[in-house]
């Protein structure tokens, strides 16, 4: 049995109709059930999570007495919160949430946030209630709230209020200042004050308020991160952002990339664009699902939310120059392009790795920060972590060509300047001298520029020297990051199919994946340790490290071999993608090479079928 302590709400201005007392079930004494309203703490002991809750379903205001409530927007009324939701399986009740079950009653949300906030897994020491009510009477007993200064992790952070009265704000700023004073370790965190305004809207009671996100705060539940709280965090979630949105809205990415000069700068206000960015009514939607499915769905929103800009933009792109702003004014009037309802509808259309993937993405993104210099006590770094290609020089490509290429790198390889390995100028026309530059390298990026003037090339994601393990013969090796592209005379990058179709493949049960058939890893040759986290390194010179655990072969059931084979090499040729043709093959002179359609990119030919090679390049990534 689970007891609670809970502040039941009241109704503004005392509306007694807003919130209608429940009947006492059968055995309770009146005032004594789990629905018995009234205006001070309560204790309620739920017994099971099969018990049946009166959500008030009404459309009325229901609690808020820190909302402006002339500015806040009606509820999509009617609710149909069931009975018995809090005993509904989490499928379930995730489902009702994407639905909009509870949007249409205030009311109904505040009976039910505090609930789904009690089911996070959080750290035993986490503070309540009663600690924030010690904490809140020692600092602001004396002295007012406005004398209080904000905590430093909100240095440059936006302090949304939305529809919050004066005694609203003031109470967001007291809450806000505990968070600081009972969680020292936060050193930025953009996401926190809009979800403490959020719930707030919500709360009868600042203190339980508090405790709401205070249990967010200390949420230890695995791969499942509510929020970031240091600049370190919440910028590897920027890159993983930015590696989603390279995959599933590379529309959108080639547009901003051609728009921006720094797609990572503006990729690191995607956050923004949901909090404080987005109406409140489209806010709270979001957030409805938020409290249930953690940091994931953030990232869903965000890329409906490109998906739906680029949409909505111009055939010619954006129309100013600064496409941050012009993404800003766009989620703030998104009413205008779709609704709430489709919004979500299109983000959960949206087929993302798991929960569990991203996370080693977003630690692989984390690791390769801390490479660059960042710490976890850092609160903004001191310098741009953007690469600087004005200073980029190349024979092959302009400088703002490789700052294309450079976008769709995956995140955490673009934060380090490019490195020349190998180039025919300069190292001459042999195959050999080109494993011999490349070795100990990865991943690399190969451009070739034709004799036609047409240039191609590949991202790889595996050391040249992996050809070795295939002993005589030519197998295959590396992993789902490869992909081939054109840029001139047009610019596209063409990635593993089943990045492109991923209905193709179905992820392997985790049961296989610890004891993978030798069978497909003698086929492909696929990098053995790439699954094993520990690998998750950003370059070196060494080369010591692995790309992304969940692109690698052995978490797939392909539907043939040949949907991945990403780069072979060979005493006479290397060649990169295969299946029914070959991306791109080069003989043992690198001076003739050829290409085609091939099952693994299911890319056209990158150039003429048949070319001569006027200038092949091999770039590296120069670690900090």
């Amino acid at each position: 049995m689970l007891q609670l302590g809970l502040s039941v709400p009241r109704c503004p201005g005392g509306a007694a109709a807003a919130c209608p007392m429940a009947e006492p079930g059968t055995g309770e004494e009146p005032g004594t059930g789990p629905e018995a309203l009234g205006s001070s703490p309560v204790t309620i002991v739920v017994t099971s999570e099969a018990d049946t809750w009166d959500i008030d379903t009404s459309p009325g205001r229901g609690c808020g007495p820190f909302v402006d409530w002339a500015q806040m927007p009606e509820a999509q009324g009617p609710a149909r919160i069931p009975r018995d939701v809090l005993g509904r399986p989490p499928k379930e009740l995730k489902r009702l949430a994407r639905e909009g079950c509870w949007a249409g009653s205030h009311a109904g949300r505040a009976r039910l946030y505090p609930r789904l906030i009690q089911r996070v897994s959080c750290r035993l020491v986490t503070p309540d209630a009663l600690v924030y009510r010690d904490v809140a009477g020692r600092l602001f007993g004396q002295r007012s709230v406005s004398s209080h200064p904000l905590p430093e992790f909100l240095e440059g952070c936006p302090v949304p209020t939305y529809c919050l009265s004066p005694r609203g704000v003031t109470a967001l700023r007291k809450i806000l200042i505990c968070v600081g004073a009972l969680f020292p370790d936060i050193t930025h965190s953009p996401l926190l004050p809009a979800l403490a305004a959020l719930l707030l809207h919500y709360s009868e009671d600042e203190a339980r308020c508090f405790e709401s996100l205070s249990r967010l705060i200390a949420s230890n539940a695995p791969h499942a991160a509510y929020i970031d709280q240091s600049f370190l965090a919440h910028q590897a979630s920027c890159m993983t952002f930015g590696d989603l949105a390279s995959k599933h809205c590379p529309a959108a990415h080639k547009l901003i990339a051609g728009a921006a000069d720094n797609v990572l700068e503006v990729y690191s206000e995607w956050l923004s664009w949901l909090f404080p960015g987005l109406p409140l009514a489209y806010a709270v939607r979001v957030l409805d699902v938020f409290l249930l499915e953690g940091q994931k769905v953030l990232y869903r929103i965000g890329l409906a939310l490109l998906k739906q800009f680029r949409l909505s933009a111009a055939p010619a792109g954006p129309q100013g120059s600064d496409v941050k702003a012009e993404l800003q004014a766009f989620v703030r009037n998104i009413a205008q392009h779709v609704s709430v309802d489709k919004l979500l509808e299109r983000a959960f259309g949206i087929r993302l790795f798991s929960r569990k993937e991203i996370w080693l993405l977003h630690m692989a993104n984390r690791k390769a920060l801390v490479e660059r210099g960042i710490t976890v006590v850092q609160r903004r770094p001191s310098f741009h972590l953007a690469v600087d290609m004005q200073k980029f020089s190349s024979s092959t490509v302009t400088a703002q060509e490789m700052r294309l290429v450079w976008s769709w790198l995956p995140e955490r390889f673009s934060l380090f300047p490019p490195l020349l390995l190998f180039s025919t100028s300069q190292d001459g026309c042999s195959l050999q001298r080109f494993y011999t530059c490349c070795e100990g390298y990865e991943p690399t990026v190969l451009l070739i520029k034709t004799t036609e003037g047409e240039v191609c090339g590949a991202f790889l994601s595996s050391d040249w020297a992996e050809r070795k393990k295939s002993g005589a013969t030519s197998g295959f090796f590396g992993t789902g990051e490869c992909f081939v592209f054109t840029v001139r005379p047009e610019a596209e990058r063409y990635e593993w199919v089943l990045i492109q179709r991923p209905e193709l493949a179905k992820a392997v049960p985790r049961s296989r994946q610890r004891s993978p058939s030798p069978a497909p890893e003698s086929l492909l040759g696929s990098s053995r340790d790439s699954s094993s986290p520990q690998h998750l390194a950003v370059p070196s010179a060494q080369g010591r490290g692995r790309l992304s655990p969940f692109l690698a072969t052995r978490h797939f059931l392909l539907p043939s071999k040949t949907a991945s084979m990403f780069m072979s090499g060979s005493r006479d040729s290397i060649v990169i993608g295969g299946g029914g043709g070959q991306a791109l093959s080069l003989d043992a002179s690198l001076l003739r090479g050829h290409t085609e359609r091939c099952e693994t990119f299911d890319n056209p030919p990158l150039c003429r079928e048949n070319f001569q090679v006027q200038l092949l390049e091999v770039w590296g990534f120069q670690s900090a």
